[in-house]
């Protein structure tokens, strides 16, 4: 069966083409994965903009605090669920595809629901585990420098 150019994925189910050079593929690889927000979330109003961004810096300086010990685990544990939500419902609308094919790939289909859902959660999974061992690392360092 040929498929028409109407089936296949425009611009909002991702790049066509592979990226040139390997810096620019892990440039766009990190922007793809790190940050959800795509092209249709500039068209959105400011508040919206400004409140997911706003949720963003929560999010960061709460794993800052708990690598400090300033704060529990089961809070940074919450708001990084809270952000896999909000990541969820914002990947539907502005990034609605996931990779098909080998890491390295760039084949993209359109996601279903339990498609965002399973890669959001694996993703921040993986994410925030390095995270967290990098700043417990960090702090670990710094506190043993300062003497105390």
């Amino acid at each position: 069966m040929k498929t028409r150019s109407s089936d296949k994925p425009d611009k909002q189910g991702g790049p066509d083409e592979a990226p040139t050079g390997i810096f620019r593929w892990l440039r766009d690889e990190a922007i793809d994965h790190l940050i959800p927000w795509g092209p249709k979330f500039l068209s959105k109003k400011a508040g919206v903009q400004a409140l997911g961004i706003g949720l963003a810096v929560v999010v960061t300086v709460a794993w800052i605090l708990a690598a400090t010990g300033q704060i529990r685990p089961a809070i940074v544990i919450a708001w990084w669920v809270g952000w896999s939500v909000y990541e969820v419902l914002c990947r539907s609308r502005c990034k609605p595809w996931v990779k098909e094919g080998p890491w390295w790939g760039n084949q993209r289909r359109p996601a279903t629901l339990p498609d965002l859902i399973a890669y959001v959660a694996t993703k921040n999974l993986l994410i925030g585990a390095g995270i967290f061992l990098v700043l417990k690392l960090l702090w670990k360092a710094f506190s043993n420098y300062g003497g105390n």
